[in-house]
């Protein structure tokens, strides 16, 4: 009788041990933080997207799902309102605005200028070109296509317009709202000059219907491009979930990097972060036509996430003097620097 007990025991101990290692096993998956990334399908959103396949993402304990955007203003809008958590997003007008609400913030670098790298064109349409607009100091007398008021598009222009001398008022802005908008009616000349990374840029001059005619890079030698940006409810009560999240980032940038931009990882590894990248970039094209233009869209992605939190002022700085944002919102309020190096 004392074995039959003694055995009986053992087996409800196991069964209790083996209840309380499956337990451990839910509650660390249940653990895993559910968060909605915002990106666009550009290249230069990579990061995320190589976070995401590689798993960096689930190793740092978040469970992501991707949401994608036509353009970076709504981006801002939805972290605000708690529609995603973090964003890739350039800085517009409609961030800043958001910022002095105390309802976003950024917290770190994704894109950037950097000379010798092919970083952003600025396009003409092929009829614009052949009128006589073959550099960025024609651009007088012509329009220029932008998402909306305030974005970065319209920043850029600004750059480049107060470089060569040519007061705004004689550029005459269309906002068409979203990036496959502005595509199209650059193609049929509807607008003459646009900026834009160079995936679609090159692929764009290839076809003929539009000729690059200057780069950013010789307007705006630093500029940090697009940010990683959260809402201060994530900065404030989340901040183990936002180091996560930008540790995540940052393998993910590293990888792209040593891939396609400083290209020291080798051939079979490009070839492999290509066929990452095509996933989410041109992904309805065949993968021979898409990759040309995915590798000719690298740019340089923040090492770690730094911040060029000078550009950033630079961009701040701008966005005053237009009037298109409160005169007195500070640095510290729109970007924190506590998460990652700036500069």
């Amino acid at each position: 009788m004392s074995i039959i007990k003694t055995y009986t025991r053992r087996v409800v101990m196991a069964g209790l041990g083996a209840t309380m290692f499956l337990g451990g096993i839910a509650e660390s998956v249940q653990a895993a933080d559910k968060i909605k990334v915002g990106a666009l399908r550009f290249t230069s959103h990579s990061a995320s997207f190589v976070a995401y396949e590689r798993g960096y993402f689930k190793k740092n304990g978040l469970d992501v799902e991707f949401k994608f955007f036509s353009a970076a203003a709504p981006m801002a809008v939805a972290i605000a309102s708690g529609d995603i958590d973090f964003g890739v997003t350039a800085i517009t007008g409609g961030l800043i605005n958001l910022a002095n609400k105390n309802a976003v913030k950024i917290i770190g670098g994704a894109l950037h200028e950097e000379k010798g790298i092919d970083g952003s064109a600025i396009l003409a349409s092929a009829k614009a070109y052949e009128a006589g607009l073959t550099s960025p100091a024609k651009l007088g007398g012509h329009s220029f296509g932008i998402t909306q008021t305030g974005s970065s598009f319209h920043y850029m222009a600004g750059r480049i317009a107060a470089k060569e001398g040519i007061p705004m008022s004689q550029i005459r802005l269309k906002p068409l709202m979203k990036v496959g908008a502005i595509i199209g009616a650059l193609k049929t000349g509807q607008i003459d000059a646009w900026v834009i990374v160079p995936h679609i840029a090159k692929a764009l001059a290839k076809s003929g219907k539009v000729k690059i005619i200057g780069w950013v890079n010789d307007y705006a030698p630093d500029y940090q491009v697009t940010t990683v940006t959260t809402s201060v409810k994530n900065v404030t009560q989340n901040k183990d979930m936002v180091k996560r999240f930008l540790k995540a980032f940052a393998q993910g940038a590293a990888d792209f990097n040593a891939a396609l931009v400083d290209k020291t990882a080798g051939e079979a590894v490009a070839t492999d972060m290509v066929r990452l990248v095509h996933k989410y970039v041109y992904a309805s094209r065949p993968y021979e036509k898409a990759a040309p233009s995915i590798r000719n869209g690298a740019m340089r992605l923040n090492k770690g996430a730094w911040l060029d939190v000078a550009s950033i002022k630079s961009q701040l700085d701008w966005f005053k003097a237009q009037g298109l944002v409160n005169k007195d919102i500070t640095i510290d309020q729109l970007v924190d620097t506590s998460f990652t190096a700036a500069k």
